[in-house]
């Protein structure tokens, strides 16, 4: 058997005959790093051994996002993003399902009934001995194994990475960011960390100001970054601009309730509204902060650029 091209189902009402027979696993592998890659590489092995296609069940949105709305922790990463990164790693599909008062009102028993077996059929399933699931929360690997047993589906434990002593894990990561600690981040995620997106028209704010932005729709409440921060845009054909960013609220302007991330390009005129572009984080300058003028703001991005740019040449 041939495995199917990669391919994104949204919603179990979405799932055809052909979806059916599966090694799958479950979780919100917000980030995917070093230890999201750990697993889904032992997802592939196992699909790989049984030639069934490799499978990653996620959440839209995810549920703590459901139950905490703005107050959830920030993502690492939008979907779209966590799409590319699964195909690369070698992930087959990707299911996404509606996480809505339907969902969450599953017991375990009806998740396991409704998604694995009739939407599914999976052949084997990947998991953490400590994953929790269903509305009962009586869902655990336990009932998993025993109902694999009676219906025909193996289950299997997750391997845990550790660096430097500690579990990788997204929180994890999100600590290191706040603290503009990009170098152990790095070493978590496997690559530097950087915010994907599409350049979007904004005010023409820092046109005006002498300091012309690509501004970035970052599509959710809250950023795991804020500040101002030495960064390089790496644009599709491979092209790779130094530039300045600042991801926030703007409170010296008019103040927005979704953060922005805006990028000034060294040396850089082209007009690339509509380009995605993926913006690398390198360093933090400065915090974000609210300036008694639109004078006092120009003259701090000044300074702002001259120390990106010392950044650069050390």
């Amino acid at each position: 058997m041939q495995i199917a091209q990669r391919e994104f189902i949204r919603g179990l009402h979405n799932l055809r005959p052909e979806h059916k027979g599966c090694v799958a696993t479950i979780g919100s592998f917000d980030g995917v790093h070093l230890g999201h890659q750990l697993i889904l590489c032992q997802l592939i092995q196992i699909a790989r051994e049984q030639n069934l296609p490799a499978v990653v069940i996620v959440f839209e949105p995810q549920p703590q996002e459901f139950f905490a709305g703005e107050k959830a922790p920030a993502r690492l990463m939008r979907m779209r993003e966590k799409l590319e990164a699964m195909w690369a790693v070698g992930i087959d599909k990707v299911l996404c399902l509606h996480f809505n008062h339907e969902l969450r009102s599953l017991s375990a028993d009806q998740f396991i009934d409704r998604v694995l077996v009739d939407g599914l059929a999976i052949k084997h399933l990947v998991v953490g001995d400590d994953f929790r699931f269903g509305c009962d929360r009586k869902g655990d690997f336990a009932l998993l194994q025993r109902r694999g047993t009676e219906l025909g589906f193996a289950v299997t434990d997750t391997h845990t990475l550790e660096i430097d002593g500690k579990r990788v894990s997204s929180t994890r990561i999100r600590h290191l960011l706040e603290a503009g600690n990009f170098v152990e981040a790095e070493k978590l995620l496997g690559k530097p960390y950087g915010i994907y997106g599409r350049v979007v028209y904004g005010k023409q704010l820092g046109r005006q100001l002498g300091v012309p932005t690509a501004n970035v729709d970052l599509r959710r409440y809250r950023s795991p970054l804020h500040g101002v921060f030495a960064v390089t845009a790496i644009f599709k054909d491979g092209a790779q601009v130094q530039g300045v960013a600042n991801v926030g609220v703007r409170p010296t302007v008019n103040g927005l309730k979704k953060p922005l991330l805006e990028v000034h390009l060294f040396n850089f005129s082209r007009d690339i509204y509509g380009a995605v572009i993926d913006v690398v984080f390198h360093h933090k300058l400065r915090d974000e902060q609210k300036f008694g003028s639109l004078d006092e703001l120009k003259a701090q991005l000044q300074t702002d650029i001259m120390q990106a740019k010392v950044f650069f040449t050390n």
